[in-house]
């Protein structure tokens, strides 16, 4: 056996390490392990052995810890609970505020969807209505053809008039009023069909731009409403991390904003635009078709006056024919009873100058001059002078025969213009204007 002393094992404490406590310093167990073993009582063990107080101060230190490892647990517990409470709460009152934000957005979301839905009905409606009121300005601007057709036909009937007739008078300046009121009528009509094509053109983007809005509005409020049902119980739910990264082109809620009354803004715009247009066209067809209206009254009271006067004056040459006629007849008679009454005169004169032969064949002074003589003289130079006169007379009643069939046949020529004019006027010209379009026709109905 050796007689070496054997000395206690050094003390490890490794509940420190299994418990996670502080680990005890070395002078603390240097302490503990001071106390030597009996040297008689160990003489030939190998063993060590404690004394009782070493065992009595091993148990107070294990006492000791197991106090101190007992308090300490109690207070992590405490701890624990109390820091799962307070994690709880925070959580459950941040679940609940994010839930309530969510439903925050979902009311605004709703609102804007509400506005944006609300401006592309009116949108919908404006464009159908500016859509009838462009097929009137189509059908109007086509029903003035039929004034501008007739106007230009009137006109170039008229051309045809003949001699003196071939005037500018009322009606046809009446008529060229006409024709420049429908030009300008026309080009008017066609601007604002341009204005028109326009507005629902853009009625149309801005539409479109709206529904584009409320589209995404709609896809983003589905998302929330989702969001919205999710809860800690929910089976479609899973971790994302990186969903805590915000995307570059994310918008802020200010910009959001702004975008939604900007594109309601731009909708009521044209949503006023379009009333405007709307208002601008029902005034302006009903002012067109009224203009033309009483252009076409002009005209056919200018033509109605012409034709009056075309009628008088026919009347009055007719008038003036007969008694030309008459007159001519008369005067026809005139010169006959003249030609006869010259002949008649030739006998009277045949025998008076053959008396004043014959007696100036007596002989000797039986020629003398006496009062059958004289008479005789006296009677030849009557009838030459009555003769003289038939004859001038004659020649004064061919003239004035002459003069009137001059005057007949410019009558019957005059006549003719007049009754030619009178059948353009009312046969050609007033019977066409019956197709002139009524009110409603130029109004686009």
């Amino acid at each position: 056996m050796s007689g070496e002393l054997l000395v206690s094992r050094p003390f490890v404490d490794t509940r420190a390490v299994s418990h996670d406590l502080p680990p005890r310093s070395q002078e603390s167990i240097i302490k503990e392990n001071m106390f030597p073993s009996s040297g008689l009582a160990t003489v030939g063990y190998r063993t060590a052995k404690y004394t009782p107080d070493e065992w009595g101060a091993k148990n107070n230190s294990t006492f000791a810890q197991a106090t101190g490892d007992r308090d300490n647990a109690e207070r992590i517990r405490y701890e624990s609970k109390s820091l799962h409470k307070e994690t709880e709460t925070r959580t459950l009152r941040s679940q609940a505020e994010g839930t309530r934000y969510l439903g925050e957005r979902l009311q605004e979301i709703n609102f804007w969807q509400s506005e944006l839905h609300r401006h592309i009905e009116e949108l919908t409606r404006e464009i159908e209505m500016l859509l009838g009121q462009k097929r009137r300005l189509e059908k109007a601007l086509e029903a003035t053809e039929i004034p501008y057709a007739i106007a230009t036909d009137n006109l170039t009937c008229r051309e045809r008039r003949l001699g003196p007739d071939l005037v500018k008078d009322e009606v046809e300046e009446q008529l060229l009023r006409e024709v420049e009121l429908i030009r300008s009528v026309q080009a008017l009509l066609k601007k604002t069909l341009n204005q028109t094509v326009n507005q629902i053109r853009a009625d149309r983007e801005v539409k479109q731009t709206l529904e584009q809005d409320w589209c995404d509005k709609s896809q983003a409020y589905s998302m929330d409403v989702q969001c919205g049902r999710y809860s800690n119980q929910s089976m479609d739910i899973q971790n994302h991390p990186s969903s805590l990264q915000l995307q570059e082109h994310v918008s802020m809620r200010d910009s959001w904003v702004r975008f939604s009354e900007e594109n309601v803004s731009l909708a009521r715009r044209e949503e006023q635009a379009s009333v405007e247009l709307r208002r601008l066209v029902e005034g302006m067809l009903g002012d067109v078709a009224e203009d033309l209206r009483a252009q076409c009254a002009a005209v056919e009271q200018a033509f109605t006056l012409r034709c009056q006067q075309l009628g008088e004056a026919r009347a009055r040459l007719e008038q003036h024919l007969a008694q030309i006629l008459e007159e001519t007849g008369a005067q026809e008679r005139s010169i006959r009873m003249l030609r006869q009454a010259l002949h008649d005169k030739e006998a009277p004169m045949r025998v008076a100058e053959s008396r004043l032969y014959t007696r100036a064949q007596r002989p000797n002074v039986e020629l003398c001059r006496d009062a059958p003589q004289m008479r005789l003289v006296g009677e030849v130079g009557e009838i030459f002078s009555s003769m003289q006169a038939l004859q001038d007379q004659l020649s004064a009643a061919r003239g004035s025969l002459r003069e009137l069939e001059d005057t007949r046949m410019a009558l019957e020529k005059d006549l003719s213009c007049k009754k030619h004019s009178l059948m353009i006027d009312e046969q050609k010209c007033m019977s066409l204007r019956t197709r002139y379009p009524t009110v409603l026709a130029l109004s686009g109905y």
